[in-house]
């Protein structure tokens, strides 16, 4: 079966209803994929691009009540459809999970877009995501956004771009990536070793500061 082969409506150009004939008997669906524009593949989209982390097949199957089995082959669909357009982006699959990256080849772009240069300064929004990670590393994504209350993906990529923060393992519990500071940042801050890390507050925004009061207050208990 091709890209095309799925209609918008989630149906198969044979008459198969490809949401009913997949439903899962474990659990009943969240939402109901024919319900949506582009059917099954736009949920899968949608999802895709809110998540924080790679999802597995079993994830998307929770939500839409399809069996992972076809969601697997709706995502393979994808990621060759993408390659094929040559988009920008690919849908990558890894043992984590599948997740929307840059391609490779656009990586001197995007590190141009991020950086801005050597001389571009942090936002306030990538200090504040900064100071979080550093006081409380290992930290996930989602961590780091209940503490600054609000979606964080794009500072961490930009402070990753800069080779400020890094991962290093996955949470046991939530699969997601933990990051940690890396190298760079010590030698920006003139430090031997992050027990050397001296108060950020003196140096970050407000707001900034206020939150990586916090959490240190949270790690260093």
């Amino acid at each position: 079966m091709t890209d095309d082969d799925v209609m918008d409506d989630g149906t198969t150009h044979d008459g198969t209803d490809a949401a009913n004939t997949a439903a899962v008997a474990t659990a009943p669906a969240i939402v109901a994929v024919e319900d949506y524009p582009g059917g099954l593949r736009g949920c899968l989209e949608a999802i895709l691009m809110a998540a924080d982390q790679p999802q597995r097949e079993e994830d998307f199957a929770r939500v839409l009540g399809i069996d992972a089995s076809l969601i697997g082959a709706a995502l393979e669909r994808m990621r060759d459809a993408y390659e094929i357009t040559q988009r920008g982006f690919e849908l990558r699959h890894t043992a984590r999970g599948w997740q929307y990256a840059s391609r490779a080849a656009y990586e001197p772009v995007v590190t141009a877009f991020v950086t801005g240069g050597q001389a571009a300064r942090l936002s306030q929004a990538a200090l504040e995501a900064l100071a979080i990670i550093a006081y409380r590393q290992p930290v996930t994504r989602a961590q780091v956004a209940a503490i600054r209350g609000v979606n964080s993906d794009g500072v961490i990529r930009s402070l990753a771009v800069r080779g400020l923060i890094r991962e290093q393992g996955v949470d046991p519990e939530s699969r997601a990536a933990l990051l940690v500071t890396a190298p760079l940042f010590l030698e920006y801050l003139g430090l031997d070793s992050l027990d050397d890390l001296p108060s950020l507050a003196p140096f970050l925004p407000d707001s900034a500061g206020d939150v990586a009061h916090d959490a240190a207050s949270g790690s260093r208990h």
